[in-house]
């Protein structure tokens, strides 16, 4: 048996997969409503640590009431998990202060500078990104802004590393976890010394290097006494959440992509080369399958506001039921009437060069648009951003020939897999996976239970499949056409 980790800043899941017939068993999640997000100032988001740990026991102690043998079977675990977080860890492996997460903002001016200072063509060759709001920024806004708070640090980590450390007692990262954080120089294949240089911080300061998929330590007595995981458990798999996502839809070759659209959207593709964007609004990482001798790295395009515009949208309208939301904007036809929605609401968005405007609605007719065309033009804003971005990555040389996806959050709205499909002109295939299973799936690849990755996913099961409809492709691009001319942020 082999359990899954999903490390996010709403919740924390886990999924018991059965490693023989690759088929889920049981999943958990905690809590059952969103996780705190503390925001003390605008544009600020952290999380506690220790809240991450607490719900990662949680459930485990939820799997194990209800499978308690299967805990006791478990013989490798993976973690995925949000990435771009900081934690920061004092002598003791203790955190000295809340982890700066991925949509906080208050690093971007950090790293407008660090790109500056070191030369943006520099950083784009060496870095493929602009030093921007990552956690190696993050950390530098710490030693500027909390001298006292840097001095105790000893050690960095991202989300995934600091869970791994609670449950094994071992510290480690791993090269696509320090590319996440823009650490990692491309051209060298290791650290970068003139980024550290340049923001003063030893190299001490992060954590040694093991290999995605490998043996990373250890479930501790102590541990297994709390969780009724076996002691010895190894854990043999980490990764950030996008590229576990990729990973657990097998989004592993060149012209393959992974989509997601929870609380934020992203298109994750994955490529044979070093490609960076100009201006650096998608960024390129290591991908999980990148070793070597096989060049494999993961262009992803982040937009913050996706699902959580949906779920604002269901709380501000008095409740209604996401089918019927569905059902409501179904009626109103492509282009909501000329209504349109920025979901740019949820932090600074690197697609737009790190600027924060805010949600907003342009030719709002008081005469003719109600409800229905407001949840339509939401639905619509939600895929033209993410649209914009995907011709980015085109520009790039970045092509796409299927786009795979769980069968989750805005996936459920047929609405938006239309409006997807038609608009970026690509097929989609929905897959019965998440972040959890992908990173159960991950963990029997690193303990080599499994022999290759075909064998891994003998059991990722394919639900539905969406083809553009080239009777109407030309609305939704004309539709997307007048979405992306206002756009003037």
């Amino acid at each position: 048996m082999l359990l899954g980790l999903d490390i996010g800043s709403s919740s924390v899941k886990a999924a018991l997969v059965d490693d023989r017939s690759g088929k889920t068993i049981a999943m958990a999640m905690a809590p059952s409503t969103e996780m705190k997000i503390d925001s003390p100032f605008p544009g600020w988001a952290e999380q506690d640590p220790e809240s991450w740990w607490n719900y990662t026991v949680e459930v485990i102690q939820q799997l194990k009431s209800s499978h308690s043998a299967v805990v006791a079977s478990v013989k490798a675990i993976g973690i995925s998990y949000q990435m771009h977080g900081l934690v920061a860890l004092d002598e003791n492996n203790l955190p000295v202060r809340p982890s700066i997460i991925w949509c906080d903002s208050r690093a971007v001016k950090t790293g407008a500078q660090a790109d500056k200072a070191l030369g943006h063509e520099w950083c784009l060759e060496h870095l493929l990104n602009s030093p921007g709001n990552f956690t190696a920024s993050k950390l530098a806004w710490v030693k500027e802004n909390e001298p006292h708070v840097f001095n105790r640090i000893k050690k960095i980590m991202l989300p995934g590393d600091y869970i791994a450390l609670r449950l094994t007692s071992e510290l480690c990262t791993t090269d696509t976890g320090l590319s996440e954080g823009v650490f990692w120089d491309f051209i060298e294949g290791k650290p970068s010394q003139k980024l550290l240089n340049h923001y003063g911080f030893d190299s001490d300061l992060l954590a040694p290097v093991s290999p995605v998929f490998s043996i990373q330590g250890k479930v501790t007595p102590e541990v297994s006494a709390l969780t009724g995981i076996p002691s010895g458990t190894p854990v043999s798999y980490r990764a950030g959440d996008q590229p576990n996502n990729a990973f657990s839809l097998n989004v592993l070759h060149p012209g393959e992509t992974a989509a997601t659209a929870g609380t934020s959207g992203v298109i994750y593709s994955v490529t044979e080369r070093n490609v960076s964007d100009p201006q650096s609004r998608v960024n390129t990482f290591l991908h999980v399958s990148h070793t070597s001798d096989l060049q494999r790295n993961g262009v992803l395009l982040c937009i913050n506001g996706t699902g959580i515009l949906n779920s604002w949208l269901r709380r501000t309208l008095g409740g209604l039921s996401y089918e019927d939301m569905n059902q409501l904007a179904g009626g109103v036809p492509v282009g909501s009437d000329g209504l349109l929605f920025y979901p740019f609401g949820n932090g600074a968005e690197r697609v737009l060069g790190n600027k924060n405007p805010g949600a907003s609605m342009l030719n709002l007719d008081l005469n003719r648009h109600g409800q229905a065309h407001l949840l339509r033009a939401a639905q619509e804003g939600i895929v033209f951003s993410m649209f914009y971005g995907f011709e980015m990555l085109r520009q790039m040389g970045v092509e796409t020939t299927v786009v795979r996806a769980g069968r989750a959050n805005m996936f459920l709205s047929p609405l938006f897999r239309e409006a997807f499909v038609n608009t970026l002109q690509v097929p989609l295939e929905l897959y019965d996976t998440n972040g959890a299973v992908g990173a159960a799936i991950g963990a029997g690849v690193g303990a080599g239970i499994f022999e290759s990755f075909p064998d891994a996913f003998r059991g990722l099961q394919l639900l539905h499949t969406e083809e553009p409809d080239p009777k109407i492709i030309p609305e939704y691009r004309d539709a997307a056409r007048s979405w992306n001319a206002r756009l003037s942020f």
